[in-house]
């Protein structure tokens, strides 16, 4: 039985284990204890994770963010999917996805946004049955020169 929740202090080491499987030449982060209290403590920003008893088994990365269109409503970005590889196929997938865009629904957000590097289609076709729309916005990513 799983449990969708936020991400708690006794998460780091759960939530560093994904993110390697994410990105595993990734360096080590600095002070990560000291990132990831932060992160927890930020308002607006939310960390979920899904915990099979006491194992992180997915985390994904909300950010909500105020807007003065719209309305006023805010909306979302979505960040740092991840499932723990032997788990993956199983449904931990779209069940944290769900939960995480209904947290968005909750806050009130228009819309949620979510891109990948991944040019995996079977990634693609996930995100699509999730309910996201490859067509509705074009994405474009610069980096520190």
């Amino acid at each position: 039985m799983t449990a969708f929740r936020a991400a708690r202090a006794d998460d780091l080491d759960g939530v560093l284990a994904l993110y390697r499987q994410l990105h595993p030449t990734d360096p080590p982060v600095p002070n990560a204890r000291d990132t990831f209290t932060t992160i927890l403590d930020r308002p607006g920003l939310q960390l979920y994770v899904l915990v099979d008893g006491a194992a992180v088994v997915a985390t994904t990365y909300l950010n909500l963010i105020p807007n003065l269109t719209r309305g006023g409503a805010p909306y979302a970005v979505i960040e740092n999917v991840v499932v723990d590889e032997p788990r993956r196929g199983t449904g931990l997938g779209k069940e944290i996805m769900a939960a995480t865009l209904q947290e968005a629904w909750d806050a009130g957000c228009y819309k949620v946004m979510l891109q990948t590097g991944s040019r995996r289609e079977s990634t693609h076709a996930f995100y699509r049955n999730c309910g996201l729309d490859a067509n509705q916005k074009t994405a474009y990513v610069a980096h520190p020169a």
